[in-house]
């Protein structure tokens, strides 16, 4: 198996990508809007990849955390809100969001489980900041870290009910990042001390099953490498004084905040620490190059994936959708 979830050209599998998912066997996949048409599709797509790979528990990831970063959208299913929404509520009622929180999640884990969707990349850890770029101010759940881990921690139990796998990010933190990773490099100038702040979310869910990287240069740690490719910041900060020992994934590594081609790139995720590649694109030539530089998955990597699956193993998805979203929009009437 090799240390890399790739993304898909389109609705199905076409001859190429299956001839070439059997012959590499990465660890999962990540879905689109271009990979998206209804429910029927959907299924048939996700039942295909486990068909490829053989694995009951494939790891089948998605981006759907509500407001703007969503991939399933209506009408062929309900919006969601983002973080921000609860972080009102949270202002007047603590208790109250992070139960919406919760329900909320769980809504989304049955879409997801409905249609054999197993990970969702949610929920953001990242404190926002005065400055914060608007790229994470418009899904964070706020500034103030013990609200940030209660809420973080709602969503990844309102998952699991749903069986499916949570995923915090953006690990050590976004919340500082002045400018947007997709297209630029953020470098944060803040002492160590400053950022401890940072980190507490992350602490407090250090057991969290997957974590996602940051493409940042924080300078108090390693000032010539972003986190994905630092071996300091992924041992030293995330590792060991946050204490995470899950299944540590990179962002997206097509993105403009990395330099290099997209086998050196994932090469040096993976020098670095990280446990697998995230490779969103579905670009044949770079999934090639990838799988190229990539060796097999370690083993400590492998069983940081089993384990977080397990998670979620035999778990019989809770709860009505519709009454969950019901409930989660009469808490947020509260503002």
């Amino acid at each position: 198996m090799k240390p890399v979830i790739f993304g898909l050209s389109g609705l199905t599998l076409t001859p190429d990508e299956r001839a070439f998912f059997r012959a590499v066997e990465p660890a999962g996949y990540i879905l689109f809007k271009r990979n998206i048409a209804d429910r029927s599709q959907l299924r048939a797509l996700t039942d295909s990849l486990r068909a490829v790979s053989g694995r009951a528990d494939l790891p089948i990831l998605i981006d759907q955390e509500g407001g703007r970063v969503a991939r399933m959208r209506a009408p062929e299913w309900p919006e969601f809100p983002a973080g921000p929404a609860f972080d009102a509520l949270y202002d007047i009622a603590p208790i109250s969001a992070i139960e919406a929180a919760k329900v909320n999640a769980q809504a989304i884990g049955l879409m997801l489980a409905e249609v054999g969707i197993t990970v969702d990349c949610l929920p953001l850890l990242d404190v926002a900041q005065p400055d914060t770029t608007e790229a994470i101010t418009s899904r964070a759940l706020g500034s103030e870290p013990l609200r940030v881990a209660a809420m973080g921690r709602a969503i990844l139990d309102g998952l699991r009910a749903a069986g499916v796998v949570g995923v915090v990010k953006h690990m050590p933190g976004h919340g500082r990042a002045r400018v947007d990773t997709h297209y630029h490099l953020p470098t944060v100038t803040a002492t160590d001390a400053e950022l401890a702040v940072d980190l507490q979310p992350f602490a407090s869910l250090r057991h969290a099953p997957m974590g996602m990287t940051s493409h940042i240069v924080f300078e108090a740690w390693d000032r010539d490498r972003p986190a994905t490719l630092s071996p300091i910041v992924i041992e030293e900060i995330i590792r060991k004084r946050i204490g995470f020992d899950g299944l540590l994934m990179t962002d997206d590594i097509d993105m403009k905040a990395l330099s290099g081609s997209a086998g050196d790139k994932a090469a040096g995720a993976i020098a670095a620490g990280c446990d697998l590649v995230l490779d969103c694109w579905a670009r044949m030539d770079e999934m090639i190059d990838i799988a190229g530089r990539l060796g097999e998955m370690a083993a400590v990597s492998r069983d940081r994936l089993d384990r977080a699956m397990a998670t979620v193993a035999g778990v019989v998805p809770e709860g009505d959708m519709a009454a969950l979203i019901a409930k989660r929009d009469a808490l947020l009437a509260l503002v």
